[in-house]
């Protein structure tokens, strides 16, 4: 079963990345999806982050009691959490949860109102006019939104330790400004990508294949959530095998 719902995807992104009949028209749609994708979602995004970063340096600093530890290892350590892992994957689960499902519910429903038979009966290529500017603006957005979301975190990471006690301003600033290395943010951005493009094509295929009715398409939303989670913390240990 696994094979057989493997191969409709990968024949499903076949179909999405052929050659689209208009550009003009996809990039009107590209443009809304990443206005969804990206600002729809970074009031949400920056409420995590802050206070994600907030909660670590309060826990680095509980776990680090030792005299002969400088207290700006918190900033150092709060740092590398966020931008490896704690920002990349934090989103990706959250984003799956927003945008996925509400990628396979709209999906789903044009597939059981019979609007995408309408689409294929008029000559165009259904699979790329509705989940290509998804995709491409996931790959785009998710990105954009880990990077912002990495910022924040070390901001609420400033700020929950400075407001705590736990670390001096100036301690928390120097640990994540010492010995930081850019490759790091390099392999957040793959993260990212791969990420994004797993929420986005996961949902539109599930959303895509909906058979039955309106219990059908909310099932297909519940399956894409779960089954997106799986692909990103299977795709996080990969990357991080591969880059690190």
């Amino acid at each position: 079963m696994f094979f057989s719902y493997f191969g409709k995807y990968i024949l499903l992104l076949k179909a999405v990345f052929r050659k689209p009949e208009k550009f003009s028209l996809y990039w009107k749609e590209i443009t809304k999806e990443m206005v969804y994708i990206g600002i729809g979602s970074l009031a949400l995004i920056s409420i995590i982050s802050v206070f994600v970063g907030a909660v670590m340096t309060l826990q680095i600093a509980f776990q680090l009691v030792s005299d002969f530890i400088p207290k700006t290892i918190v900033g150092s350590v709060n740092r590398d959490s966020a931008i490896l892992e704690l920002s990349p994957t934090i989103c990706a689960l959250v984003l799956a949860g927003k945008i996925g499902s509400s990628i396979s519910s709209e999906i789903g429903t044009m597939r059981v109102t019979e609007q995408i038979d309408a689409l294929e009966i008029m000559g165009i290529n259904a699979p790329g006019y509705l989940i290509l500017p998804k995709i491409i603006a996931g790959v785009t957005m998710i990105p954009i939104l880990v990077y912002i979301s990495i910022f924040l975190a070390l901001f609420g990471g400033y700020a929950g330790g400075v407001l705590s006690g736990v670390v001096s301003a100036s301690d928390y600033i120097e640990g994540i400004t010492t010995d930081f290395i850019p490759y790091t943010m390099a392999v957040a951005g793959v993260k990212a990508f791969v990420f994004g493009f797993i929420i986005t094509s996961v949902a539109s295929y599930q959303g895509f294949f909906v058979n039955g009715g309106a219990l059908e398409v909310g099932k297909a939303g519940t399956k894409t959530v779960v089954i997106s989670c799986i692909a990103i913390l299977s795709a996080d240990y990969i990357i991080t095998e591969l880059m690190l």
